[in-house]
């Protein structure tokens, strides 16, 4: 996996330089990013920061918001230098659905219905980016992750836990049992669960349909292995979601 041997001193003095350094030197050493690679840092990036982010954009929505900027500058920097320039597009696409996030849940969450408009916010610069064949890899990465969300949000109106996630935003943490006790039983009806079969069935399909694909070169798919990553990630993050809603 790496190209060559780790020196001690130079990670040493890259990390005193600098951290943005340090990770441009481990990105470097990682080399050329592999579809495998590609695809596990998108399951990372789906899976991991939204637990991060959701306390954070709920206590301190401001700062969840300006940490938008250096994540684009952190892309931005990744994306300068060769070695490291699919991580940065990668990143990009991050940094897209961190912004969504941060608008929806930092102030509009009593609403459901703006949930998925706001998730869109990117979504014009992610299609442009695909007409004109540039920035594919983080590109393809929002499109997945927000067809994902969108895919969560189709369950939610089906299911009929709207009036659910409303009250949930607007209660007081211990008046939340109650709420999540009634939302668990409309998921374990067999309409729920049915609704949860089709709509996972939906995820796998269309995130594993694009890993079939065969090109020339690793690199040519790099972006789908990210799409792939962020859309199967979503059973993931809303079976996680689930666990949590339980133990609650």
């Amino acid at each position: 996996m790496f190209n060559d041997t780790w020196s001690v001193r130079d990670v040493t003095a890259s990390l005193l330089k600098s951290p943005v350094n340090l990770l441009t030197f481990v990105l470097g050493k990682i080399g050329v990013a592999k579809p495998g690679l590609v695809f596990a840092a998108s399951v990372f990036l789906v899976s991991v920061p939204v637990f991060f982010e959701a306390p954070l954009v709920r206590y301190l929505p401001l700062v969840s918001l300006i940490l938008t900027g250096g994540w684009f500058w952190l892309s931005r920097w990744l994306m300068s230098q060769s070695a490291t320039a699919v991580w940065g597009d990668l990143l990009m696409g991050f940094t897209g659905s961190w912004l969504a996030g941060s608008l929806y849940w930092g102030g509009l969450r009593w609403e459901p219905t703006l949930h998925l408009p706001v998730e869109a916010i990117a979504l014009p610069m992610a299609i442009w980016c695909i007409r004109r064949n540039q920035w594919l890899v983080g590109a393809w990465f929002y499109v997945g992750s927000l067809f994902g969300t969108a895919v969560t949000d189709i369950y939610f109106y089906l299911v009929d836990l709207i009036p659910h996630w409303r009250q949930l935003m607007l209660a007081e943490s211990d008046l939340a049992m109650p709420i999540f006790r009634s939302a668990i039983a409309q998921v374990h009806t067999p309409w729920g669960i049915g609704c949860a079969a089709v709509l996972a069935t939906v995820l796998l399909v269309v995130g594993f349909f694009p890993l079939g694909y065969r090109r020339s070169s690793p690199s040519e798919t790099l972006h789908w292995w990210a799409f792939s990553g962020a859309v199967l990630s979503t059973i993931l993050v809303d079976g996680l979601f689930w666990l949590a809603a339980l133990a609650a």
